[in-house]
């Protein structure tokens, strides 16, 4: 079990690589866990640890297209696209875990087509002036992308992070995930805030 914490709240994370779905009892305690409030953060990088964590648990809960199963071994790279705001927190949550047998990579990338060579793309606000084109650039592709700026998902992107108040919490958009050939598990969908369905690429 690997143990995330940063505030006087702790996750607890299993480390067996196993993509396998959790109980809805069990992921409704996740999402209770994750969703700390933004006011017992201290700061800009202990939000981002949330995020981070979360960016690791959509990766286990959502099912890639067959074409991108891999050897056991190659990597399964988790990326941020612009300005990076995670620090060393994406890095320190992923360390040392797996999917499916392949080892989760934290890479950042400048430009859309890198983007292509990641499972799942977190795009900074520091690219909203050009989201329309990221998002044309990956149309199903099969990458997740997720991002926290706003309208995000309305706006075509997959996931997106929201405030519920104080807390982190995230609405999902399904059309544009389905398009790209990826089933979100049920688990994960109870949990998010809204889900959608409509695609309007970067507009």
């Amino acid at each position: 079990m690997k143990r995330v914490s940063g505030t006087d709240h702790v996750q607890w994370l299993p480390q067996d690589g196993v993509h396998r779905p959790w109980s809805t009892a069990l992921i409704v305690v996740w999402a209770l866990f994750c969703n700390w409030t933004l006011s017992a953060q201290p700061s800009k990088p202990g939000e981002y640890m949330i995020k981070a964590t979360y960016l690791y648990n959509f990766a286990r809960y959502v099912e890639w297209p067959a074409r991108f199963a891999a050897a056991k071994g190659d990597s399964f790279a988790i990326c941020v696209l612009g300005q990076d705001p995670f620090g060393t927190a994406l890095d320190a949550t992923i360390a040392g875990e797996t999917i499916d047998g392949q080892s989760l990579l934290a890479k950042r990338i400048s430009e859309p087509k890198q983007g292509l060579n990641c499972r799942v793309l977190f795009i900074s606000s520091s690219e909203e002036g050009r989201l329309k084109e990221i998002l044309t650039t990956l149309d199903k592709t099969g990458v997740l992308t997720v991002s926290d700026m706003p309208n995000f998902s309305k706006r075509g992107g997959m996931i997106e992070f929201v405030l519920d108040g104080d807390r982190i919490r995230f609405a999902v958009n399904l059309t544009p995930a389905q398009d790209a050939g990826l089933t979100v598990s049920s688990e994960l969908l109870k949990v998010a805030i809204s889900v959608r369905r409509d695609s309007h690429p970067g507009d």
